[in-house]
């Protein structure tokens, strides 16, 4: 655990050459870092992500947080910004790849990056770390709870999300994967879905799904937190990160 550590808002070049906002998190200390990309969830770019991009610091990670929802909201309110966001049917995955792809850019460009890159996401964030994971040439991707992977969302469902299986054939790097037993996107059916066709083609992965547990299991700031299926994630999460990213 590294206690100190410099963070604080950047701008970094995302998609279409577009200026966006990011949140970075830094160890504050000479040394050789791998990078970690973390994908707010649909909520948006809020103190309890930005907890999370100190966190995956202290263990010794440059961290980067992009704001997906920098063109529609500049400086709103992350709920302000949420509701436009799901009001346009979501971020365009095109987009999102890009603002990965600039942010991955950013923590290479740092001093002390050691060039490796992971990516992280969380809800929706979990299907766009995935989404990531396929589009671009990457070292480490942790999914948790991302719905949509497979299957597809219900009608009143206000993202226009689609599907990734069919491009499971294109994951770049192992995976991570962290589910609620009681979730229903995804659920456990599709979770194993997944699983099978991951291993069907050869894809180097690890899941492990907690009961007791449902969608947002590691959101300390709403009520389906879960301290024992958290503690034990987050284990999960650095020891990955660790295996992966350490050059």
């Amino acid at each position: 655990m590294r206690d100190a550590m410099r963070a604080g808002t950047v701008q970094i070049t995302g998609a279409d050459g577009d200026e966006i906002e990011a949140y970075v998190a830094l160890p504050d200390s000479p040394g050789s870092f791998g990078g970690v990309v973390v994908i707010h969830h649909l909520p948006g770019y809020d103190e309890a992500t930005k907890e999370i991009t100190r966190r995956l610091a202290s263990y010794g990670y440059q961290a980067i947080c992009p704001n997906l929802y920098s063109r529609e909201a500049r400086g709103a309110d992350p709920d302000d910004a949420a509701a436009i966001a799901r009001a346009n049917g979501g971020i365009p995955d095109d987009r999102l790849v890009g603002d990965v792809e600039g942010a991955a850019a950013y923590l290479k460009g740092i001093p002390g990056s050691n060039g490796r890159i992971g990516v992280i996401g969380f809800c929706s964030g979990g299907r766009q770390a995935f989404l990531a994971a396929v589009r671009l040439p990457l070292q480490a991707a942790v999914d948790c709870y991302g719905a949509f992977v497979v299957g597809n969302p219900p009608d009143e469902f206000p993202l226009a999300v689609t599907p990734l299986l069919d491009q499971a054939d294109r994951l770049s790097c192992p995976l991570l994967g962290l589910f609620g037993a009681d979730d229903r996107y995804p659920s456990t059916d599709q979770v194993q879905e997944l699983d099978r066709e991951l291993d069907r083609l050869g894809k180097q992965h690890e899941f492990h799904t907690y009961p007791d547990a449902g969608h947002a299991f590691l959101a300390v700031d709403r009520p389906t937190y879960r301290p024992a299926a958290a503690v034990d994630a987050w284990r999960r999460i650095r020891d990955f990160f660790d295996r992966t990213l350490t050059a």
